[in-house]
């Protein structure tokens, strides 16, 4: 769990009749997020407090495990078959803290088309892109060996998945 995060709120969630749309508000909302790896908690990766270090370079005060935000967080998530046996999933997160740069946005969005090949086999498309401006890049810039604290960057994964489908 390095990280993992977790949100505790207060809101309200509108679904649209056909339930294709579904809108979540939450303007009290706490985000915490979790660093178990002490290595990355002691490089305060993550946003978590790094650790504190004497001028030998030794470990005084581990650094934190937890980073607890509070801000506003709105979510919203989209289903409907575009096409026969093909399925459209969207869903967008995006969160700001209020007591920290309020209005630097943390951006979690997933986007996947669901394909029902036959009885047999599935397959899925998909992309997940992510922004957090606490999560820093790291790069050895002047090829020293050194790696220096960059700013933060969006990460994007795809996905591709096929599946064999057997139901008894």
């Amino acid at each position: 769990m390095a990280p993992a995060y977790a949100f505790l709120g207060i809101g309200t969630e509108y679904s649209a009749p056909n339930e294709d749309l579904i809108v979540y508000l939450s303007p009290v909302t706490r985000k915490s997020t979790f660093v178990f790896d002490q290595t990355l908690a002691n490089e305060g990766m993550f946003g978590v407090a790094p650790a504190v270090y004497d001028e030998d370079g030794n470990i005084i005060e581990e650094g934190e495990n937890i980073n607890s935000e509070f801000g506003v967080l709105l979510t919203s998530g989209f289903k409907k078959e575009i096409f026969t046996n093909v399925n459209l999933d969207n869903e967008v997160s995006i969160y700001s803290d209020y007591l920290n740069k309020f209005g630097n946005v943390d951006v979690d969005w997933q986007l996947n088309l669901n394909l029902v090949v036959n009885d047999f086999i599935k397959a899925n498309i998909g992309s997940h892109l992510r922004y957090d401006d606490d999560v820093k890049v790291k790069k050895d810039t002047n090829n020293d060996g050194e790696l220096e604290t960059l700013g933060s960057r969006v990460q994007l994964k795809q996905l591709l998945g096929v599946g064999l489908v057997y139901e008894f």
